[in-house]
């Protein structure tokens, strides 16, 4: 009989210290750059009524969440989303704040996926969202803040794709398909299903050319000049002006200097009744998955009693993990330089340097050994602890560095004097 005890369930795990102090730095990383922008951390609950997280108020399935029930009843859910909450709060505690409003976060939220998608039950995101504007200049700021984002993170190699889902509903209004229809479309392309396209389009009454602008929406991948390609292959007005917000908003991130990271993907038909204007997902190698996603959804604020125009992403940072595991890409993070050993006449002296040289930036591990200065040789070797400061008493040290295996002597004075004067290597 399996004992419980002893494992995880699946879809979650354990993180090391070296995994967990990589993750970290790289929210670290991230974090620091949105609040250089101007965005304000906020957190919000682990788990919230359900009612936040019904499919009309986001994009995520039922049957995907975590459920649960609270002693009268009420059902409440793991947030499997970071964006509704912060929509709720900024329709509520901050109806009244001036616009535009930055908020960002960094938390973990909790999606029941199917064990052969590959991906962890409780995920980590960092994002941000953009309250109160709706404007070419707010959707380049969010792109190029995501692009800035992955760079501080450690990417170097990486491409965000911008669609426009007002452009696809051009082509559906057009089409005079119903609700059912527009959605059954919508995956097939989503799902980048050429020949499932072209065998649903073909039983509707519709123009040949729009057909055939259906049929080629899942090829409509490049740089900007599938904008202009497009426009040519369309009359729909709803469509055009879509894409030419997509024209004016590159030619922001080209001021920004970050347009060699962008290239266009006109089949991203990400829900529609979600967002309602641009929609970008960040990709990288090394990972089978969207390492960012995010939007514009102007209607989801208003579903909690206030309208406001938004526009957010948030990154998956396991899925960013991976891709910089397999890029094999250096994300220097601290580690215990020094060990701390004391004779009982030294122990007093030995506590006080040891919190005056962490104040200093050192990181040191007092040691918990009682034994000879061997046996605590062999323990910090085990650790990967370079050096060792001994304390024979409460005036001498012995510096011992076990790179080279050599020992200085000097007195507790001169080591606090070198020390103020930076020399503690």
């Amino acid at each position: 009989m399996k004992d419980y005890r002893l494992h995880t369930p699946e879809g979650v795990r354990d993180l090391l210290p070296r995994e967990c102090a990589r993750k970290i730095e790289i929210e670290r990383r991230i974090e620091s750059v949105f609040n250089r922008y101007g965005f304000y951390n906020v957190q919000t609950p682990t788990f919230e009524y359900y009612d936040v997280f019904s499919e009309d108020n986001g994009k995520i399935q039922q049957k995907h969440m975590y459920k649960f029930f609270d002693r009268e009843g009420a059902i409440l859910a793991l947030r499997p989303d970071m964006t509704p909450p912060i929509a709720r709060m900024a329709a509520t505690t901050l109806k009244e704040e001036s616009k535009p409003i930055r908020l960002c976060y960094i938390g973990n939220a909790f999606r029941y996926n199917e064990s052969y998608q590959g991906k962890t039950r409780e995920f980590s995101q960092a994002g941000v969202e953009l309250l109160g504007m709706n404007s070419d200049e707010a959707d380049a700021e969010v792109i190029a803040l995501a692009i800035n984002s992955l760079s501080a993170a450690g990417l170097n190699e990486f491409q965000i794709d911008l669609g426009q889902i007002e452009f696809f509903k051009g082509l559906l209004e057009e089409a005079g398909l119903n609700t059912e229809e527009e959605e059954e479309i919508r995956q097939l392309i989503e799902n980048k299903d050429f020949i499932g396209v072209e065998e649903y389009i073909e039983q509707f009454p519709i123009d040949s050319d729009l057909k055939q602008l259906f049929l080629d929406l899942p090829k409509l991948c490049g740089s900007i000049d599938i904008i202009e390609k497009t426009k040519s292959l369309t009359n729909n007005s709803r469509s055009r002006e879509a894409l030419e917000k997509l024209k004016k908003v590159y030619e922001i991130l080209c001021d920004y200097g970050v347009e060699k990271y962008v290239s266009f993907d006109l089949g991203m038909v990400n829900r529609s009744d979600y967002y309602t204007g641009i929609i970008f997902r960040g990709y990288t190698y090394g990972t089978g998955f969207s390492i960012l996603e995010g939007g514009r959804y102007d209607g989801l604020v208003g579903e909690f009693g206030k309208d406001c125009p938004a526009i957010g992403f948030g990154i998956t940072i396991e899925q960013l993990m991976n891709a910089i595991n397999r890029q094999k890409i250096d994300i220097p993070v601290w580690k215990v330089d020094t060990l701390l050993v004391y004779e009982p006449k030294g122990r007093k002296q030995a506590l006080m340097t040891g919190d005056h040289l962490r104040s200093q930036g050192m990181y040191i591990e007092n040691s918990l050994i009682n034994g000879d200065i061997e046996e605590n040789k062999k323990y910090a070797l085990s650790k990967n602890i370079g050096g060792i400061l001994y304390f024979e008493d409460d005036q001498h040290v012995q510096l011992i560095n076990l790179v080279n295996n050599q020992t200085i002597k000097t007195t507790v004075e001169e080591l606090l004097q070198n020390a103020d004067r930076g020399e503690t290597e």
